[in-house]
């Protein structure tokens, strides 16, 4: 009898290990709450995508929650072997509702980012990108001999020049080497940052919405890629992984508490409850159309700003 209690202890105390750990799924209700079931309306949508939606109501895709976190457990597995062998990842997200959580993530992890503007070749034509940054390393040195006998407009235009390259490059001035793995927030906003690392053999994950094809991206995360909260909920689970693979203990981020979200949120994603995901596994219930309009109206202004940051 003594033995089966110690037995049943013991596995009890191996199951709440498990939880800890970067195998840890975030739970259907976290990602609920967080807005990550909500896709782009059905009229925005790419037909590769179709195994990763659970439903449609009143014209907005309903993402399968239980897929992404089994996505999420994947995608965690293989990063965690890449950085267990030395190998260093790059994030990338320049979009507005990612920059914020994508560099204080990286930044945490120890790892590299983009959260500016992908200059084309950053990967595929990293020998001239390095140029640019020892360029920037120079500039940084205020002993330089670039800076004597020069005038005041000349000393302002070295300036200039120094601020525009440690935008582009602050996140990125560190890395010696191409990185092992790329994760990225929208695969449509990162659709050439992607193209390279394919080219190059590097594998991709990332969060991507419904209207992107999924067979383009190694280890896709199907999710709300315009929910500030969705974003940074998968980022820091992914730089957790990162810091426990790497030895480090991954502090529990209260990312939708704690974390800074601007005010500008979508209004759908200060109005989700956990008890959204019971409702919308259930056909006879529906979503308020208030809500799923606001979803759309949200879609449609990031996809408006993307539209203008291309042209």
């Amino acid at each position: 009898m003594v033995n089966r209690v110690h037995a049943k202890n013991s596995n009890s105390r191996k199951d709440k290990d498990n939880k800890k750990g970067f195998m840890n799924q975030l739970t259907v209700e976290e990602l609920i709450k967080a807005g990550a079931h909500f896709g782009h309306p059905t009229h925005r949508w790419n037909p590769n995508y179709k195994g990763y939606i659970t439903m449609k109501k009143n014209g907005v895709y309903i993402i399968d929650m239980e897929q992404t976190s089994q996505c999420m457990v994947k995608a965690a597995k293989e990063i965690t072997r890449i950085v267990r062998e030395g190998g260093n990842v790059l994030f990338v997200g320049t979009k507005k509702q990612a920059k914020d959580a994508v560099q204080q993530a990286a930044d945490r992890c120890s790892m590299y980012y983009i959260v500016e503007r992908w200059l084309g070749g950053t990967l595929t034509n990293y020998g001239t990108i390095k140029k640019s940054i020892k360029r920037l390393l120079i500039l940084e040195k205020e002993s330089s001999e670039i800076y004597t006998n020069l005038t005041k407009k000349e000393l302002s235009m070295l300036e200039r020049e120094r601020v525009k390259l440690a935008d582009l490059h602050r996140g990125i001035k560190d890395m010696k080497h191409l990185p092992k793995a790329l994760f990225f927030v929208d695969g449509i906003h990162e659709r050439i940052a992607i193209s390279e690392a394919k080219n190059l053999g590097i594998p991709t994950f990332g969060i991507v919405d419904s209207n992107t094809d999924p067979r383009n991206i190694d280890f896709p995360i199907p999710a709300n890629d315009d929910s500030m909260k969705t974003i940074s909920l998968i980022v820091n689970y992914i730089c957790d992984t990162i810091i426990e693979a790497t030895g480090g203990t991954a502090q529990a981020e209260e990312s939708l508490e704690s974390e800074n979200v601007p005010e500008e949120e979508s209004a759908i994603d200060k109005q989700k409850s956990a008890d959204d995901i019971k409702e919308t596994k259930d056909d006879s219930k529906t979503i308020p159309e208030k809500e799923l309009e606001l979803v759309a109206e949200d879609k449609a202004a990031s996809e408006g700003a993307q539209k203008e940051n291309q042209e």
